[in-house]
């Protein structure tokens, strides 16, 4: 989840639905001027007792963060508490119950992006260990129930945890016990935003087969590959889901907007404080009616701040979000954003991946994202296919856009070579889950502490 970042012209006022698109169209960059964000949540635990930190503890949250300003990393506070740092490499942020993310910066190749990752590893690594700390790679917390976990003291999370009961079942699993890997990018026009958006909605359910890893809950098997998947169909009706108006004709920059207009807001952000909006509607607050507001109007920053909290299988923010997929180890961190450029960033696959999904219908769609969390790639996707054979092709056209970009490292590497974790995957057609699985009721004898090092970051 996002940290509060303002930036110049947040303050202007929201005066028509105009300035709501606006967001969206200055998010429109020639191609040579794309770049590749990728942010990835571990789970933080105590070497010791496999525990999770406080904030507030001895070698807890508050101390990890804070060790990172031996690499440069600036802090940033919110009511004098270390909530965040920021450095070269990006963002340092936190998750509600102290899940520990990297939002690294926007780089032109994978090979960058690899080797930021690389480099954030290393130094939570050697913080770590001078902490008593380990890190952990999965999409939902393999041990710990909703009470056992701490609260980072974040204003917005507090008013999220007060609205989530109120919406869904699962909301707070959401926010304390699930981590992503995620990828953002770019956009050259409306036409090129839809496209794109089109496919990699329709894809998102295989990107979640691929990354699936999320098999076990208060230290037994619960029944999925991504349970943090499932997560998500009953955290909030309302913010979350496929958006089957994407595919309707003249969709872009407008409806989106209206889509977002209409999702209930959490917060207002003014003099440094969260203010609980939970609920409320976002266009009152442009004609300055919000009643936990009185008088004020929307502005650009708080527009912004609004469609972060809109959870779609993809999201729009100036940039396009690829949200489907479970957090894992190193590798498939770098192979995340290599699969959704090597289908996006090229225009043969785009156009390939387009070809294959145009003729899918929302029902079939839908289904397949509600076979996905429990099949992975045993789903079947709208053309009849299971996903697994979908898969291989869906691999095969990104590599082959990853080798059209040409972008080598130094010793001539392509980009492509960061889809073998997926190619694995798919060749073999079982998930990480499916193998934690089988370790599970193997070689650790129905024992789940061996989790803790097989999955460790």
């Amino acid at each position: 989840m996002s940290n509060k970042q303002e930036a110049a012209g947040d303050g202007a006022p929201i005066e028509s639905k105009a300035d709501l698109i606006r967001l969206f169209e200055r998010g429109e960059r020639p191609k040579a001027d794309w770049k590749i964000g990728t942010e990835h949540e571990k789970f933080v635990f105590r070497l010791a007792d496999h525990g999770q930190p406080s904030w507030e503890e001895p070698n807890g949250i508050r101390d990890l963060l804070t060790a990172f300003g031996r690499f440069g990393w600036e802090p940033v506070l919110e009511d004098g508490k270390i909530i965040a740092a920021t450095g070269a490499d990006g963002s340092l942020s936190l998750e509600p119950a102290g899940q520990f993310e990297l939002s690294g910066a926007m780089l032109d190749n994978l090979h960058q992006t690899c080797a930021e990752t690389g480099r954030h590893r290393q130094q939570c690594l050697e913080i770590g260990e001078a902490l008593g700390l380990g890190f952990l790679g999965l999409g939902f917390n393999p041990t710990a129930t909703r009470d056992e976990l701490p609260w980072m003291p974040k204003g917005r999370y507090a008013i999220m945890r007060r609205h989530m009961p109120r919406v869904g079942s699962l909301g707070l699993d959401m926010m304390q016990r699930t981590c992503t890997v995620q990828t953002n990018l770019d956009y050259s026009s409306e036409a090129d935003m839809v496209k794109k958006f089109r496919v990699s909605l329709a894809l998102q359910p295989l990107g979640t087969a691929l990354f699936a890893n999320s098999p076990f809950t208060e230290g037994k098997p619960n029944g999925f590959l991504s349970y943090r998947s499932h997560i998500w169909t009953d955290t909030d009706p309302a913010r979350t889901g496929m958006l089957p108006f994407v595919f309707d004709e003249g969709f872009g920059y407008e409806r989106y907007a209206d889509y977002a207009a209409d999702v209930p807001m959490y917060f207002v952000y003014r003099d440094g404080k969260y203010i609980d909006a939970a609920g409320l509607n976002f266009r009152d607050f442009m004609a300055g009616k919000l009643s936990a507001l009185p008088g004020e109007v929307a502005t650009y920053g708080d527009w912004k701040d609004h469609l972060s909290t809109a959870f779609p299988e993809v999201r729009l923010k100036g940039y396009l979000e690829m949200r489907g997929s479970d957090s894992g180890p190193q590798n498939r961190i770098c192979a995340l954003p290599a699969l959704w450029v090597g289908l996006l960033y090229d225009q043969t696959a785009l156009d390939a991946a387009w070809d294959l999904v145009k003729s899918w219908d929302i029902a079939g769609q839908q289904r397949m994202r509600d076979e996905v969390p429990r099949l992975a790639l045993k789903a079947t996707a709208p053309d009849g296919r299971r996903l697994q054979a979908l898969a291989k092709e869906v691999l095969a056209i990104a590599a082959g856009g990853l080798d059209r970009r040409a972008r080598e490292n130094g010793i001539g590497d392509s980009e492509a070579g960061f889809l073998a974790p997926l190619f694995e995957i798919a060749d073999s057609g079982k998930t990480l889950a499916e193998r934690h699985l089988d370790k599970f009721h193997g070689e650790w004898g129905g024992r789940i502490d061996p989790i803790w090092q097989e999955a460790a970051f």
